[in-house]
């Protein structure tokens, strides 16, 4: 049987385009025309369109048009330049390089106009170590800002830009509530992704649903770290999206866009963002005091299988600090935990994003079943414990060793990277940590041997710290500060 192709049919009516148009060519009525066609533009209300009906007039006008013209104008490129000192990393580098030489390299975010008077909230890691910071508004107009303080926890920043004397007032993106989202609601990522390749400042808007909320996203397969009860959304989040707002139809800021989950570095229908709420909470802790106080009640958790042909998981207290806001109100050791503030707990992350949500001086709620009953424990958070340590690198605290094949079959194992603790000192033994968990995370930073781990810890001195190890195949965390 002979396969028929599709290129002579196309050559086939190529000829006759081009006899017709031999035809018009020919002809200089017939191109003034088609010329007077193709110079005037419809009218922006056609006569066709203004027999429509109303509805069919207005339908372009949808709620996100309307919500992106409310807040688009208080979005802005956040302009980042970073000054590095250059380590010699050869003998010719270290014989030409001049005594302090510095290299500087340039990033671009978004962020959004919260206050008139210039605070901005984006992402912690867009400004991160940051020598200068330039916002661009859409309309053209640059400012200075500077970062009034940062969380690299929940990787948010706030910034204030230096509005001069006489500057007309600054657009404000309202604020929504993150509480109660509907999973399928439209929602409306606006941002700047790939701004360098752009030269227009306006932000661009992409849309989509609600995927679904409180995500806790495990880092792995090169993903940088775990983030905690994030919305999900298939809305376009690309690099440089990072920081900017995630909008609802009613034009109300309800996350933070923050990162994607993706294989190929660019939008798979995987955005996620921070919850409004949440980082509300803390822009105002950040612009009270330059940092963000996190809630700390000195109770640990641990995933426990139970017995029987189910072998259901529950979450359980591994450990209590003495004298710590959980024992205070009656927390033990081997309670099972079902709920804390509005978060349910079914994975020790559960616990951990509850306790993000919680508010340094209020008291947060912790729900256990005990003898069959749910019963309910005010803790009133307190602050973080220090780890007594003069400069962590000094390893007074940890003793660590990087994680090799070896060792990971020895003791059974299963993630293949991180910093296996190997001794302790008291200060770290109350925080709950034992000989032989794997140290995995760091804050945000995945962490894959010993002086990675070391190196993290060394520059959080002072810093509130969540860390993440594995112990018995399940995963833990604790939270504490690097005394100074």
């Amino acid at each position: 049987m002979q396969r028929t192709s599709p290129i002579p049919a196309i050559l086939l009516l190529s000829a006759v385009a081009a006899a017709c148009g031999g035809a018009v060519s020919g002809n200089p009525a017939a191109r003034e025309r088609e010329r007077a066609q193709l110079e005037e533009p419809p009218p922006a209300r056609s006569p066709v369109a203004t027999q429509a009906s109303a509805q069919t007039q207005d339908s372009r006008r949808t709620s996100i048009v309307a919500a992106s013209e409310r807040v688009a104008p208080a979005v802005v490129s956040v302009n980042v330049l970073r000054r590095e000192r250059v380590v010699p990393r050869t003998l010719w580098e270290e014989m030409m390089l001049p005594p302090g030489a510095e290299r500087e390299t340039a990033g671009l975010g978004s962020g959004f106009i919260i206050t008139r008077e210039g605070l901005v909230i984006t992402n912690e890691h867009v400004v991160r170590a940051a020598s200068e910071v330039v916002v661009t508004l859409p309309d053209g107009r640059e400012f200075d800002a500077d970062v009034v303080g940062s969380d690299e926890v929940n990787d948010l920043a706030l910034l204030r830009i230096r509005l001069p004397r006489g500057e007309p007032a600054l657009p404000v993106a309202p604020l929504g509530n993150s509480d109660g989202l509907m999973i399928g609601e439209w929602v409306i990522a606006i941002g700047n992704p790939f701004g360098f390749l752009l030269s227009n400042p306006e932000p661009s808007v992409s849309a989509g649903v609600v995927s679904a909320v409180g995500r806790n996203i495990l880092g792995g397969n090169g993903q940088r770290s775990y983030s905690l009860d994030m919305i999900q959304t298939d809305a376009s989040i690309n690099p440089g999206n990072s920081g900017g707002p995630l909008v609802n139809a009613l034009g109300e800021v309800i996350g933070v866009n923050s990162s994607i989950l993706s294989n190929s570095g660019g939008n798979e229908g995987l955005g996620f963002a921070i919850p409004i709420n949440r980082a509300r909470r803390i822009a105002l802790d950040l612009a009270d005091d330059g940092q963000y106080r996190r809630a700390w009640i000195g109770a640990e958790v641990e995933a426990v299988r139970t017995a029987g042909p189910r072998r259901l998981a529950e979450v359980r207290i591994s450990a209590v600090a003495p004298g710590s806001p959980a024992e205070r109100a009656g927390l033990r050791g081997g309670m099972r935990v079902v709920g804390i503030g509005r978060q349910r707990v079914r994975t020790p992350l559960d616990w951990q994003a509850g306790l993000l949500n919680a508010a340094y001086g209020e008291a947060l709620e912790v729900r256990v079943m005990e003898g069959g009953r749910e019963r309910t424990f005010r803790v009133q958070p307190g602050d973080l414990p220090s780890v007594n340590a003069e400069r962590i690198q000094a390893l007074r605290d940890f003793q660590l060793v990087t994680l090799t094949p070896a060792i990971r079959a020895e003791r059974g194992l299963t993630n293949e990277q991180g910093a296996l603790i190997v001794g302790l000192s008291n200060a770290a033994r109350g925080l709950g940590l034992q000989e032989g968990d794997l140290i995995l995370q760091i804050n945000r930073l995945r962490i894959t041997s010993a002086e990675g781990a070391a190196q993290a810890l060394q520059q959080l001195g002072g810093r509130s710290v969540i860390m993440y190890f594995e112990r018995g195949g399940r995963i833990g965390s604790t939270q504490f500060v690097i005394g100074g």
